[in-house]
């Protein structure tokens, strides 16, 4: 498949995930654990009945943040793309420590953990990724990279732990 193609099929796939992860139950689930990325413009787009919208908001980063990967083919990862992912790494241990309570008290024992080990997965994920494309720079490597990257952050990143509006 052309290298293109390829990039823009990952980004437009990415409006999937987080459809799946903000549209597919409604309230807070394992597969649909309403992330940070769609939740927010969701709710802000409530009121004029285009929810709906945030699903797009994790394509729309993808393809903003790096636009040479695509265009170029590029095979560097970006130190910026570094600097992100330690940032979200730390935000993710300081989300769970700060809304654990909430999350077990809200969602439960059974959701609260299951979604706090499936990010420990993404994100080990996503730094293997990382690390390889670092090591061994090309193209796929750093697709691969910044794909995980934006899936984890439009499905699963910052799950909703709390009691809904």
């Amino acid at each position: 498949m052309n290298p293109r193609v390829l990039g823009v099929v990952l980004g437009t796939f990415l409006v999937l995930l987080a459809g799946i992860g903000l549209l597919s139950a409604g309230v807070p689930t394992i597969y649909c654990p309403l992330p940070l990325l769609t939740v927010f413009p969701a709710f802000a787009l409530w009121w004029l009945h285009l929810q709906v919208i945030g699903i797009l908001v994790p394509a729309l980063i993808f393809f903003l943040w790096n636009p040479t990967l695509i265009a170029r083919q590029e095979a560097k990862v970006p130190k910026r793309t570094i600097g992100l992912i330690v940032v979200l790494s730390i935000l993710t241990i300081v989300y769970f420590a700060t809304g654990w309570k909430d999350g077990l008290h809200y969602q439960g024992a059974h959701q609260t953990i299951a979604v706090c080990g499936i990010n420990a997965l993404w994100l080990a994920a996503l730094w293997w990724a990382v690390v390889h494309a670092w090591r061994r720079p090309s193209f796929r490597a750093n697709l691969l990279s910044h794909w995980l990257l934006f899936a984890w952050l439009g499905w699963y990143a910052f799950p909703y732990l709390g009691e809904l509006p």
